[in-house]
């Protein structure tokens, strides 16, 4: 038995055979996959003697999911591992490069990169959030974030290569007046603000993300140069204007469709009582999924499938992510791992087709997030994997059929 928190030894090759392969692009037509160590040492050919045979037949092989945008919690990292997530992007919290060292080398949970805490000010987005004298239950970290509160473009650009200094792997800024969230009126980022730290940020190519949930805070990040935003607008229908805009702007788009449901109400127990899913979580994720935030009941799912398609029809490269956060209900209808199955699920019923569903969790994600060694299955990259029962570039429910999952070619215990 290993201990928690350990790396597991790997065999030096291991030959995964007979499997049909999305190479996070696209089926491709060999049936072997061969690791060595931790990266993946060919794609196709014969099993090399002695290797350690896993056979394939009647599943897919994967590349490891990315989770887009998600805020970690205890335990949330080797959770969302458990559902085949082998990376998550962190779009608030504590798991910058001078905190996160000893996870980079935990093959017993997901890797992640991390924002450090966004561009807001002081009282603004996420604040509203928390309910009055809630304490998040976990320990702090060895260093302290840096907390970047800015009312000013001077404040604003000021922070930036403090944060990259602090090992910030991308910039975000909270584009946000609290009229999703049922508090109008609260302090945003002025447009002035965002354009002066977006600015500062490309001095140092660092790639920068707005969370911007109107269609008026998507519009101040595209015409500041933002890379991308973290969700897609829920306040009303789409236009060809602003989809145009979005396109032209070369943006990518995080839509977090598990999120915009659970904001209007509509929890997550349909995917907990999936019995795929409920053998993996304790009671406090399956309280927490069964909930809701229900902060914009008056929203309209269906408007929110309207903009994801167009945006996928107009050529905007879309991100699966979720915006899952820490088991409490009035975070509810989300849990690591298991909604990021469920977003494709929703960019499916969307109408991306199951493998641009599968590309939005693998391939695209990476490159837009400049992840050049995993997301894809080729040889010399990191051997994040993701073996799974069926076929899921015809049904995407299969993503949930894990049959093995691998973190930099060391086997997940079962």
């Amino acid at each position: 038995m290993n201990e928690p928190g350990k790396r597991r030894t790997a065999m030096a090759l291991t030959a995964i055979t007979n499997a049909q392969i999305f190479d996070g692009e696209k089926a491709v037509g060999v049936r072997t996959v061969v690791i060595d160590g931790g990266r993946i040492a060919r794609v196709g050919g014969d099993a090399p003697e002695g290797s350690e045979i896993v056979d394939g037949s009647g599943a897919t092989l994967l590349p490891g999911l990315i989770d887009a945008h998600v805020h970690s919690a205890p335990g949330s990292l080797a959770l969302a591992l458990r559902f085949g997530v082998t990376t998550e992007l962190e779009m608030q919290g504590m798991n910058t490069r001078e905190n996160r060292g000893a996870i980079t080398d935990d093959d017993t949970q997901a890797d992640v990169r991390s924002s450090g805490f966004a561009i807001t000010p002081p009282g603004g987005h996420p604040s509203e959030l928390m309910p009055e004298g809630f304490r998040p239950k976990w320990d702090l970290p060895p260093v302290m974030p840096l907390m970047p509160f800015s009312t000013t473009p001077e404040e604003a650009a000021a922070f930036v290569p403090q944060l990259l200094a602090r090992g910030s792997d991308f910039i975000k800024f909270m584009i946000d007046d609290g009229s999703v969230e049922g508090h109008p009126g609260l302090p945003t980022l002025d447009r002035a603000t965002v354009r002066a730290g977006v600015a500062e940020a490309k001095k140092y190519g660092a790639l920068t993300v707005a969370h911007a949930l109107t269609v008026e805070a998507t519009r101040t990040a595209a015409e500041a140069g933002i890379d991308g935003v973290t969700h897609v607008f829920m306040d009303q229908p789409h236009t060809a204007e602003i989809i145009s805009l979005i396109k032209d702007a070369g943006m990518f788009v995080i839509p977090c469709i598990t999120l915009n449901a659970s904001m209007m109400g509509i929890t997550g127990s349909e995917l907990a009582d999936d019995p795929r899913v409920a053998a993996r979580l304790d009671a406090d994720w399956d309280r927490t999924l069964r909930s809701s935030y229900d902060r914009y009941p008056q929203g309209k799912l269906h408007d929110v499938y309207d903009t994801v398609r167009a945006l996928d029809t107009a050529g905007v490269d879309v991100l699966a992510g979720t915006d899952v956060s820490m088991p409490e209900t009035f975070f509810g209808g989300l849990a690591h791992g298991a909604s990021l199955h469920h977003e494709l699920q929703y960019l499916v019923t969307a109408g991306l087709t199951p493998a641009r569903a599968l590309r939005a969790a693998t391939a695209t994600t990476a490159r837009r997030f400049r992840l050049s060694d995993r997301g894809r299955i080729a040889e010399g990259l990191r051997a994040d994997l993701l073996l799974v029962d069926g076929d899921p570039t015809s049904n995407i429910s299969d993503t949930l059929n894990t049959r093995a999952v691998w973190r930099r070619g060391t086997r997940m215990a079962a």
